[in-house]
This record gives C-alpha cells, structure tokens and sequence, in this order.
C-alpha cells in the first residue's frame, strides 16, 4: 500500500453496557395434582409419616369433626333460645331450667375451643408441621394422631404439660 493512501479504520461508537440480569434458576415442580383417598383409607405405619396421603386425611377428618361441632352448637343454641319461652311459675322448675342451661352453655364453650383447636390443627397441616410435637419436634404417632387428631404433644411431652399446669395451679 502507498504511504499516501492510509487505511482507514473503523471507528467504533463505545457499546453500552447493558445490565445482564441475573440469572434465574427455574425449579421445576413436578405436580401430580391433588392427592386423592378413598374414603375407607387409613393412614398406615409402613408409609412414610406424614406424606401427602396422612395430610389430606386428617385435613378430611378435621373438617368434618369441625362441621359436625359447628352444627351440633347451632341446634343447641337455637333449641335453647326457644326454652326461654316456656318460663315456670316454680321456683324449682326455674332453677333446673337455668342449671340445665348453665351445663349446656359450658358445654358449648368447651366445644368452640375445640373448634379452634381444630383450626390450629388445619394451619398446623398447611404449614407442615402437623402431626410433630410443638414442644421436640418428634412425631406424636398415627395412633395417638387417630385417637385425638388435634394432638400438639408426644405422649411424654403432654405429660409434662399437664404435670406442669398441675404445678401452677397449686402456686
């Protein structure tokens, strides 16, 4: 090339530098979709503690203790508001009427605290730590989970409490 004759070059404009996004990383969740049970299902020993199949049938069986308490409590209050009606002239019969309104009243009272100790249980199953005690996070067992499906505690760890507010209640 002659000395007269220069090559040009290119002149390049300054690239921006464009913000790369962080990079993602996309999990895939396989999802088989609901769990399905019959409604004779048990839960059994040799499947493993608290999979899908445990959850969904105490959340069934939660549900419907919960519908069948609410339903119970409305009879009762509804029925016990049409016997105020029926007010004795005897000072006797007025004082069985108001005992007998007395028990059922506490009776509904203990079963509203069950109805939200039921509710606790429910969370308890979508946070996925129901069926594990509160207390040392072992599991408290299908069969005691069977007999009392709104059970916090190992057997031991309920003793303890129980031992416990026995204690405080003699301070």
């Amino acid at each position: 090339m002659p000395k007269t004759a220069k090559a040009k070059k290119k002149v390049s404009k300054p690239k921006k530098k464009v913000a790369s996004k962080p990079k993602q990383t996309v999990a895939k969740v396989i999802s088989k979709g609901p769990v399905k049970i019959s409604k004779t299902y048990v839960p059994k020993d040799t499947e493993k503690y608290m999979c899908e199949k445990h959850k969904v049938f105490f959340r069934m069986r939660l549900t419907e203790w919960k519908k069948e308490l609410i339903k119970a409590n409305n009879e009762a209050l509804y029925n016990g508001s049409m016997d105020d009606n029926n007010i004795s002239a005897d000072i006797v019969d007025q004082a069985n009427s108001y005992i007998d309104s007395n028990v059922e009243m506490k009776a509904i009272n203990r079963q509203i605290k069950l109805i939200s100790e039921i509710d606790k249980a429910l969370r308890r199953i979508r946070e996925d730590t129901y069926g594990y005690c509160l207390d040392t996070a072992e599991p408290i067992g299908l069969k005691r989970l069977m007999a009392r499906p709104v059970a916090k505690y190992t057997i031991a760890a309920q003793e303890k409490h129980e031992k416990d507010e026995k204690v405080h209640a003699d301070d």
